[in-house]
């Protein structure tokens, strides 16, 4: 009989190491920036989060393959002690779709980003619905994407101020073609909750497509007046969606 009991009470407390390592607090978040842009430009959301007691790191991965781009995501979950929210804008969606499938990842939150399901790439996503600026060239070796400096404001981020959008279209990342036409395997919304943030001036992805995609996420959305840029333009309403997130997470 004792042995019983003993063996219920040791379920019981299993059980509630269980249930409160579900509901631990989300104190890490990851970010991964988008293509044709580095992580800089999250400076001012990042301060932000700090501010609010979250430790943040951004990646800085290579957009040389969907592959790389996700070791180097895990890399920095590497390093995270504790649950951590990943965090993708654009392209970078596609990534935290890929490398949010790890145990350690208790969320995702997507910023004005692509969100495939299986077998989709950011090419088919984008010339699914397309969106109103159309300047992406190709380098001279036709392996690399990058946006067209003359035209980067008004396509990226015609919210931001002049000499900034100039600085971004200057310091921007090229995009292997391989990046953007790697099919993602098995996108971890459909086991992760995730948060959508639709970006309702968005040139570089339709933002009728960025709801599509969040409703079939099943996605908590918000809507923000703002450019393909949101998370510099908007960041204090950029960080308090991922701040909203990271409390829900541990509720």
């Amino acid at each position: 009989m004792n042995r019983h009991l003993s063996t219920l009470a040791l379920a019981l407390f299993t059980s509630a190491i269980a249930l409160a390592a579900q509901a631990a607090e989300v104190k890490n978040i990851v970010i991964v920036h988008g293509a044709l842009a580095d992580g800089s430009g999250w400076r001012q959301a990042t301060e932000i989060l700090e501010r609010r007691g979250y430790a943040v790191t951004i990646v800085q991965q290579p957009i040389t393959s969907l592959a790389d781009d996700v070791a180097a995501t895990n890399r920095v979950l590497d390093l995270q002690h504790g649950p951590t929210l990943l965090v993708g804008h654009s392209y970078g969606g596609i990534v935290i779709t890929e490398a949010g499938n790890r145990a350690d990842v208790a969320g995702l939150v997507y910023v004005a980003a692509f969100q495939p399901d299986k077998g989709e790439s950011l090419l088919a996503l984008a010339s699914s619905k397309p969106a109103g600026g159309m300047n992406i060239r190709e380098t001279k070796d036709g392996k690399y994407l990058y946006l067209d400096p003359s035209a980067f404001a008004a396509d990226f981020a015609a919210d931001l101020p002049k000499d900034e959008a100039a600085f971004l279209a200057k310091s921007q990342v090229f995009a292997a073609k391989a990046a953007f036409s790697a099919k993602v395997d098995d996108p971890a919304w459909r086991t992760k909750k995730s948060w959508s943030i639709v970006a309702t001036q968005d040139r570089a992805i339709n933002p009728d497509l960025e709801r599509d995609m969040a409703k079939r996420a099943n996605s908590e959305v918000t809507e923000i007046t703002a450019s393909h840029a949101v998370f510099a333009s908007q960041p204090e309403m950029v960080a308090d969606v991922i701040e909203k997130a990271a409390k829900q997470l541990g509720q």
